[in-house]
């Protein structure tokens, strides 16, 4: 088997080409259907196998190994990366996480634009120290301990201060 490789390599032997094929397509075919390949996939793979080695024969060094093991591991890795295509699934430019959400509608657009304006008012009422901790706290989403230690006061005194400016929000808005 190594010289017929050799041969193809060397000279593109068609005959010898043809007789490594009746040689290994079966082999390579059953291989496959043994590792869980359908037949059809099997047959697919076992003609791609041959397929490389005829491109790649001039790659084939008998030192390395026999022409039988450079013959498998080339079917062996085909039969991974169809493994591998199977369990990944194509892109479907239809799956709703890819598709926009509407535009909102005016009415939602204006009651949002509402309450952004009064929940602005609500933050504004806050006492400066409330509503530095609250916006590091929601806006900079900053830990707790990290704003005590940026502002230089207790983790309790920040956490307090929260507290309370939440309260207060929370109460404007449901006025």
């Amino acid at each position: 088997m190594s010289s017929l490789l050799r041969a193809v390599a060397e000279t593109r032997d068609r005959v010898a080409f043809e007789a490594l094929f009746r040689y290994f397509a079966p082999r390579i075919k059953a291989y496959m259907l043994r590792h869980g390949a359908s037949a059809s996939l099997a047959e697919d793979l076992a003609q791609e196998a041959l397929l490389i080695a005829w491109r790649k024969a001039h790659l084939y060094d008998p030192a390395k190994g026999s022409a039988a093991s450079w013959m498998f591991t080339i079917a062996r890795n085909l039969h991974i990366d169809a493994v591998r295509h199977q369990r990944r699934p194509e892109f479907d430019p239809n799956d709703p996480a890819f598709v926009p959400d509407p535009e909102p509608q005016a009415d939602a657009a204006m009651e949002r634009g509402d309450d952004d304006q009064r929940l602005r008012k609500a933050l504004e009422n806050l006492s400066p120290a409330q509503r530095n901790v609250l916006e590091l706290s929601y806006f900079a989403e900053k830990p707790h301990a990290a704003i005590a230690r940026e502002l230089r006061l207790p983790l309790g005194t920040v956490k307090s201060r929260l507290r309370m400016a939440i309260k207060r929000v929370r109460k404007s808005l449901l006025k």
